[in-house]
């Protein structure tokens, strides 16, 4: 005799495929609900030490206000400092991981043989540094620095370029007597008349000028100097961590293409940053251009100022040293490949 097939009532059937459904449903739901490719686990810790008054760090803050670090899956702390050297330093010292920089203060680093990894170039302006000096001490041109006491950070942007300007001049920093002050320290001693001329970097530039108003003359670095805004850290670090430094490259990545498609919303965020009235920044926005690069001419920069150096006795080696030891160029390749110009 032929076994039957066994019977199951048609309500265990509807109710299972009842319960199929339900949880096919929440499913779908919740993948639909998930962002793609948003990390699981808990989010990697990074601490970027940045100069917190310098609208170059402008992505970094962008970044992070808009939540691009936390959707990488990182942890960001920023560590505020008032120069990108004391930053820099900060970073090879073990006190934070990464550092926001400008060019000079890598060179400096380099000649000194400490480990610095550059990662990426965040940003590029064309008028910044530059000199600000005292009509009624008698600062009206270039030439007229001649014999002044002029303000300067020592070993960074700000002294490269007032060199540069002396040079112009066919002057040297022996024709001038210069005060090495913090770029916080600078307004008191120009307004004090403790000196004549200062030479920095934005936004003490401009807060300066207004300072001294009409009283103020201002010479720009446009044409002499274009001043490159980096990411970098130690080596040990940024090579034992290749998918943080990736994470944290898609963030900025995406901070310059909010910069790109709203301008606005991108400059009142900075502005807030830096702690600056968007009046302020207005003026000198339009010389900024935010970009995640490492281009060849970054390699072509420090080499010039490493030449620099070398000629005013700032630094003992006296060879030039391979930069293209000092590119991270791995991370960049993978996330935005068309962005690496670098002759390697």
């Amino acid at each position: 005799m032929t076994a039957k097939p066994a019977q199951f009532p048609v309500t265990y059937a509807v109710t299972g495929a009842l319960v199929l459904a339900a949880v096919l449903a929440a499913s779908y739901t919740w993948l639909a609900w998930t962002p793609a490719g948003q990390p699981t686990g808990p989010a990697e810790p990074m601490i970027i030490a940045v100069n917190s008054h310098y609208t170059g760090t402008g992505l970094v803050f962008i970044a992070h206000a808009k939540g691009y670090f936390a959707k990488e899956g990182l942890n960001v702390t920023l560590q505020p400092y008032t120069t990108g050297k004391v930053a820099l330093d900060a970073t090879l010292e073990g006190r934070a991981n990464l550092a926001t920089v400008a060019d000079i203060p890598i060179m400096f680093a380099v000649a000194k043989e400490q480990p610095v990894f550059i990662v990426a170039t965040i940003s590029t302006v064309e008028r910044d540094p530059g000199i600000i000096g005292r009509k009624d001490k008698g600062v009206s041109t270039l030439a007229s620095l001649h014999g002044k006491r002029i303000a300067v950070t020592l070993g960074t942007s700000g002294h490269f370029v007032l060199d540069a300007f002396l040079i112009r001049q066919k002057l040297s920093t022996d024709d001038v007597t210069l005060h090495d002050l913090q770029p916080e320290e600078l307004a008191e001693a120009l307004m004090k008349g403790d000196v004549d001329a200062a030479a920095t970097w934005e936004p003490y530039l401009g807060s300066l000028r207004t300072q001294l108003g009409a009283n103020g003359t201002i010479f720009y670095s446009e044409g002499i100097y274009e001043l490159p805004f980096n990411i970098a850290g130690a080596r040990e670090y940024v090579v034992s961590h290749p998918e943080a430094i990736k994470k944290l490259l898609r963030a900025l990545v995406r901070a310059e293409q909010f910069y790109k498609d709203a301008p606005e919303a991108a400059r009142k965020i900075i502005a807030g940053a830096i702690n600056v009235g968007l009046e302020n920044l207005q003026e000198v926005w339009p010389t900024y251009r935010f970009n995640v690069a490492l281009n060849q001419s970054l390699v072509l920069t420090l080499e010039d100022e490493t030449r620099w150096a070398l000629k005013n006795h700032l630094i003992a080696n006296s060879t030039m040293p391979n930069y293209l030891n000092h590119l991270y160029l791995d991370g960049l390749r993978a996330v935005k490949p068309e962005s690496v110009t670098v002759i390697h």
